[in-house]
């Protein structure tokens, strides 16, 4: 008995000792003073490139998008898979860049997917675009940056997880890329949404007027930092079918419209269903079909060539401007088969003889 008291007065002792020296030791250390949110104010600065009016501006007028001078400008290019993507491979670097300037591009679109823009986090991401706006002004070619989702904005309801975002997501997105790029001429485009559908009505229900109203609150808020840039619209069907342009056009000037028209999305003959589905729509508006390709078959040309042909012979007619997808062996339809060769694949080899010129009009 009397050795429990004996330890039981030694451990006592020992826990007031301790607490005595911690309690001296607190007297003598300061707490870490926290910052003070509410003084904090908008900490964001702008890119302020020194390359930024290094390209010319490029604007709406009329149905066409013009230089400085007046001259028209036709924009051909290609679509990069995700920038997060190619970075984690290995592959985010100035010579992916040059591969596609050596296809004869002006214009690269770049995808950027909601679920990638979240786990990079916005700041690391934007670190990401701007070496890619760097390296594309120093190639002399133009920017889309696209908000890389499928699906209904309104509903929330998408094909699948990586395209998941929210409205408030995607007001907030571009209202960062606004804001950080804004006065940059080389990022002369922001692709909206990429692909509005509601699959079927399996993502739900949506209006032409309450898609309407979204794009023009994203405009009018992407104007209050950059009045120059020039947003890009897409409508339903996977942004293929622009007829709601007959009757009530989106409320902002200095805008273009999107169209997809992969061969898959009519029968042949193409041509009168493009004039009814998009093509009425550039005799008054400035078009850009942010993708095609080659998607039949085999994805080459035994199975594409005749569509290829008719696809660029038509926009070449209609000053329709275009960028093929994608810039990437595993995402189809694929441009190149390797990114360590950069060896393109029949598809790269006929959008590459595109932009060069080298296309002449096939008749079937």
């Amino acid at each position: 008995m009397k050795n429990i008291n004996r330890i039981f007065f030694v451990v006592l002792t020992l826990v007031f000792s301790f607490g005595v020296l911690f309690t001296q030791t607190a007297k003598t250390v300061k707490p870490k003073k926290l910052k003070s949110w509410w003084n904090e104010g908008f900490w964001e600065k702008p890119l302020n490139s020194p390359d930024s009016k290094k390209l010319p501006l490029i604007s709406v007028k009329g149905n066409v998008f013009v230089k400085p001078t007046g001259d028209t400008i036709m924009l051909r290019g290609v679509s990069i898979s995700d920038p997060d993507k190619l970075d984690d491979q290995g592959y985010w670097q100035k010579y992916h860049f040059m591969k596609i300037k050596e296809m004869g591009a002006n214009i690269v679109r770049i995808p950027i997917h909601p679920i990638a823009w979240r786990i990079r986090t916005p700041d690391k991401y934007l670190a990401l675009l701007d070496s890619a706006v760097q390296w594309c002004t120093d190639f002399n070619m133009y920017v889309i940056i696209d908000w890389h989702s499928i699906g209904n904005l309104k509903m929330g309801l998408f094909q699948d997880r990586s395209y998941y975002t929210t409205i408030y997501e995607t007001n907030e997105f571009w209202r960062k890329i606004a804001f950080h790029f804004q006065g940059h001429n080389t990022v002369a485009f922001y692709e909206i949404f990429n692909e509005p559908t509601t699959y079927f009505n399996q993502l739900g229900k949506i209006s032409w007027d309450e898609w309407k109203k979204i794009n023009e609150d994203i405009i009018c808020m992407i104007r209050a930092y950059d009045k120059e840039v020039i947003p890009l619209v897409a409508a339903f069907d996977w942004a293929y079918d622009l007829t709601p342009l007959h009757i009530d056009p989106i409320a902002a000037d200095g805008i273009g419209y999107v169209t997809h028209p992969y061969p898959h999305k009519r029968s042949k003959p193409w041509e009168p269903k493009w004039d009814e589905a998009f093509g009425f729509a550039a005799s008054k508006y400035p078009i850009v079909a942010t993708e095609i390709g080659f998607v039949l078959g085999k994805e080459g040309m035994a199975d594409n060539g005749e569509y290829g042909h008719a696809i660029i012979n038509y926009f070449e007619e209609k000053n329709i401007s275009w960028l093929a997808w994608v810039f990437d062996p595993e995402w189809m339809p694929a441009l190149i088969s390797s990114l360590d060769t950069y060896k393109l694949t029949e598809s790269g080899e006929f959008f590459r003889d595109a932009m060069q010129g080298k296309i002449r009009p096939l008749k079937y």
